[in-house]
């Protein structure tokens, strides 16, 4: 569900690897492990990203049945931890309330798009 390309509901682009979680143009996560029954992944952030450079992140995310043409949300629930098991211990969203469950903030819901050109 998460392998692709993506526009989130604010325009943002993404492309999304087994490896790396790409937020266009310029912040990447590479991806340390996924936990697919917890719906969430751990990664560490690319040093050439504008904040947090280094730093851990840990992306939850929830399917989206039924809001098309939205089909999933992700949330930042840990963006700039110390270390991977910092990330990971970071206590998950509240899914059961999406429009404010990301640390006081919605989920940004994610559409399928097309490739990028060259990929």
């Amino acid at each position: 569900m998460l392998i692709g390309e993506f526009q989130d509901d604010y325009g943002s682009r993404f492309t999304i690897t087994s490896a790396e979680w790409f937020q266009q143009p310029g912040n990447r996560f590479h991806v340390l492990r996924w936990n697919p029954a917890s719906q969430y992944l751990i990664a560490q952030n690319d040093s050439s990203n504008r904040g947090e450079g280094g730093r851990f992140t840990r992306i939850d995310w929830m399917p989206l049945p039924g809001m098309p043409p939205y089909e999933w949300g992700f949330c930042l629930t840990a963006y700039d931890a110390p270390t991977a098991a910092a990330a990971e211990a970071t206590a998950p969203p509240r899914r059961d309330i999406p429009k404010t469950g990301c640390n006081g903030f919605p989920f940004s819901r994610m559409r399928r798009v097309a490739a990028s050109p060259g990929k």
